[in-house]
């Protein structure tokens, strides 16, 4: 059967290209890189060359880039450092509908005995900005907004924020994992502080990630051990890993186009035929300000697990939110601070695409999703009891 792969905001295939870059660093050149000899000494050569292309990649300097495991490594890495380094303000600013691997953390240090206010954002994702501005304070050590959520792809305006937090003396950290590959990011022309990505994300592997601290920015380490990233995380590199990075960055930096433009018209063919096939169905998130991949949309009375189950007999991969919240059975984190209706945010699914699905596969979703849908609600009782609310947006 073939797969259909609609999950790209969980992870994305390794690209050809990345992997034929990767493997002479498994067999044949497998030297460390921090050896005095000249076996180990050119694989060193080539980290750094993967961190120019990632500095590249992100409007930076090699110097401003840390090499980690992943995005939730980078996460904790920058906030941590950040209540290190200030040890004197005890206040945490982000939003409700952060990634787990910010929302845990600020969790872990309210233990602590700091505070944290999680902004709240409206019924189409968006922040209030005014009242983000009123949330800072003289004791705020750092602002962590994410670029783009993973849920809904509704954009942050988190260059205006980082501006504002600067104008503030308050170091802003943003988790890109998902913007990153997705929307142009020129580290020369903003304000922020720290930025976090995920290789994983950009069809790169999993387990390689990135920290950017801008030049100047105090630093305190999370990963203490060797003289690895200039002393900034300890640990022999993943060497394969970190050479396949610097060639997806290379790669995403080419394809950005086809992602504002053939990934988009794909997304909105699916979404468009969908919403005007399937009855009481809605859009969540805001229309215009989100990624050029990603649609999340509701379907009244139906379970999402259900649908993805009847989906993954016909070989279509899909989600119902986050990858790293799976298997809970209560509604999105991010659909209820949006305020979804309850019988919609149940009913929820996440497809998010690539540049390697095609139009034909498009086709294939939207034959096989409605009579799913009608299944679904077939049996369910509330379906059946007229309770049934047109609700598309």
């Amino acid at each position: 059967m073939k797969v259909v792969y609609l999950d790209n905001n969980a992870t994305t295939m390794v690209s050809a290209e990345v992997l034929e870059e990767m493997m002479p660093y498994f067999h044949m050149y497998y030297g460390n890189p921090s050896s005095m000899h000249a076996f180990g000494g050119q694989v060193g050569r080539k980290i750094q060359e993967a961190r120019e292309k990632t500095a590249a990649f992100l409007g930076a300097s090699p110097e401003e880039i840390i090499f980690t495991s992943c995005g939730t490594e980078s996460d904790n890495a920058a906030i941590r450092s950040a209540v290190s380094t200030n040890p004197e303000k005890r206040h945490i600013v982000t939003s409700r509908v952060e990634h787990p691997a910010i929302k845990a953390l600020c969790a872990n240090l309210a233990t602590q005995g700091y505070r944290v206010t999680e902004l709240p954002v409206d019924k189409n994702g968006l922040l209030d900005m005014d009242q983000y501005e009123k949330s800072l304070t003289p004791d705020t050590a750092i602002v962590s907004l994410m670029w783009a959520n993973n849920e809904t792809g509704v954009i942050f305006p988190v260059e205006t924020a980082a501006r504002i937090a600067r104008e503030r003396n308050i170091l802003f950290h943003t988790d890109a994992v998902q913007a990153a590959g997705k929307l142009p990011i020129n580290m020369t022309h903003n304000a922020i502080d720290m930025l976090s990505l995920s290789g994983h994300k950009l069809h790169a592997p999993k387990g390689i990630g990135v920290l950017y601290i801008r030049r100047g920015t105090k630093f305190t380490p999370f990963m203490i051990g060797g003289h690895q990233e200039k002393g900034r995380r300890g640990g022999t590199e993943n060497t394969p890993s970190i050479i396949g990075l610097g060639r997806a960055c290379e790669l995403a930096a080419k394809n950005m186009s086809a992602e504002m433009t053939k990934v988009k018209l794909l997304r909105d063919k699916l979404e468009t035929a969908l919403l005007s096939r399937i009855k009481s169905s809605r859009v969540n998130g805001d229309i215009q300000n989100r990624l050029p991949n990603t649609t999340n949309i509701s379907f009244e009375f139906v379970e999402g697990e259900g649908i993805l189950l009847l989906l993954d007999e016909h070989g279509i991969c899909a989600s119902s939110g986050s990858a790293c919240t799976s298997g809970s059975l209560q509604p999105s984190h991010v659909l209820r601070a949006m305020g979804v209706p309850f019988t919609m945010a149940h009913g929820s699914i996440r497809l998010s695409l690539s540049i390697y699905n095609t139009e034909s596969e498009i086709d294939f979703v939207i034959e096989k999703l409605p009579p799913i849908i009608d299944r679904l609600r077939s049996m369910s009782p509330y379906w059946h009891s007229g309770q049934e609310i047109c609700t598309v947006q």
